[in-house]
């Protein structure tokens, strides 16, 4: 955030305006500066700036000024005292594990996460020494045991990818402090605009810029935004030994993201209940997972934290009676809508303003296995839902001939 800029904007004004260092030629768009290096004016003050005497960019692996503004504003809009970006966004749920655990920690963890991050902490992390134990974090009484121990670290994603689950950040929160552990939050689902997790007792939040942030599938990018002392401590030191710095071209391209994120999304999510009603009571929907869904098991506490419901629908496609939902019969009836469908695209990403489809049992998660899936609620009928910027009445009608399809 530049100085002059007050904090009691709102955060669609933040996202204009926040971060915003102009150089002395007054350009309208912010800079891009492509550079790896700095120059100095003297031997002395490349000396000073190696040692720590004095605050300027060296090497932009260490930082950036179009890194920076990038920084700036989404601290802005989240409400956070430091922000630090990284190449991608499982960098950042990487590094803003590892910067605070050493051999020996434990990491309590979701078991409904990403299956990306469940690989890193069982491929990595354990074999690093570090005790890793899993709970169903929509379960406060699972937080109660897990807790009742001392832990390094907490990581949960609310609401969780792809069956949308809903923790009790607070809840968790206040366990956490007991614990004496750093509580992480992916908030990718929910968007800087539809929960605030610091708000809610977080002591940091994790992102995956590629997501919602770029929002037209064009860069990778991360971010852990969180306290000072936390972002510009040992996340910052880690991301600058271990090289995982965003690009500036990335930074600037998600900085212009920032511009349109409040627009975009809140029209996306607009779009994406109206689809969850409907698919929910159509016959060929099993079952339909939307936080903002009265049917939804969390969905008192999803109306108290959240502001906007998400642009992501999950449902379970409809199967003859007796089938397996985690068979070949199963999966080839997902694939059969997912074939069918038109305008929807068939990706692994989500936040788009392109609709997409995800069968996560064979892409996202399918390094989870079976078991591990079902111990989430995800079976191989399960279809994840990207909901983009098309007029929801062709969405509609894209989905109504691929449920008939099958």
């Amino acid at each position: 955030m530049t100085q002059d800029t007050p904090r009691e904007l709102r955060p669609d004004t933040l996202a204009v305006t926040a971060g915003v260092h102009r150089t002395e030629f007054d350009e309208m768009s912010e800079g891009l500066f492509l550079t790896q290096g700095y120059v100095y004016p003297t031997a002395a003050e490349a000396e000073a700036a190696f040692a720590g005497e004095i605050d300027r960019y060296q090497y932009s692996r260490y930082g950036n000024p179009t890194v920076t503004a990038f920084q700036d504003r989404l601290a802005a809009i989240e409400g956070a005292e430091a922000c630090f970006a990284t190449a991608t966004g499982m960098a950042a749920v990487f590094v803003s594990l590892a910067a605070v655990l050493d051999q020996g920690d434990r990491l309590v963890a979701a078991r409904a996460l990403f299956g990306s991050s469940i690989q890193v902490f069982n491929e990595h992390f354990q074999r690093w020494g570090i005790t890793v134990d899993y709970v169903d974090a929509h379960n406060n009484a699972d937080w109660d045991r897990a807790l009742a121990t001392p832990a390094k670290a907490i990581y949960v994603e609310s609401p969780t990818n792809p069956m949308q689950d809903v923790i009790d950040i607070p809840y968790v929160a206040t366990l956490a402090k007991k614990a004496g552990a750093v509580l992480v939050v992916d908030n990718v689902f929910a968007t800087p605009l539809g929960q605030k997790a610091l708000e809610l007792g977080a002591d940091a939040v994790v992102y995956s810029a590629t997501k919602h942030i770029d929002g037209q599938g064009r860069v990778l990018g991360g971010a852990i935004l969180g306290s000072e002392d936390y972002v510009n401590g040992p996340v910052r030191t880690m991301v600058r030994q271990m090289g995982a710095t965003i690009s500036p071209f990335n930074a600037w391209v998600l900085l212009k993201g920032l511009e349109t994120l409040g627009v975009r999304v809140r029209a996306q999510a607009a779009t994406t209940l109206d689809l969850a009603h409907w698919l929910e009571a159509h016959p060929a929907v099993a079952r339909a997972r939307h936080p903002f869904l009265s049917s939804h098991p969390q969905h008192e506490l999803a109306k108290k934290q959240m502001t906007l419901g998400g642009t992501i629908v999950t449902i379970d496609l409809a199967l003859p009676e007796g089938v397996d939902p985690a068979s070949d019969v199963a999966k080839r009836a997902a694939f059969t809508f997912l074939d069918a469908l038109q305008l929807f695209v068939i990706s692994n990403n989500l936040g788009d303003a392109k609709s997409i489809a995800t069968h996560p049992a064979t892409t996202t998660h399918r390094k989870l296995g079976a078991e591990g899936r079902a111990a989430v609620g995800m079976s191989d009928a399960t279809v994840r839902l990207s909901i983009g910027l098309e007029d929801v009445e062709d969405l509609r009608a894209d989905l109504a001939q691929a449920l008939d399809a099958m």
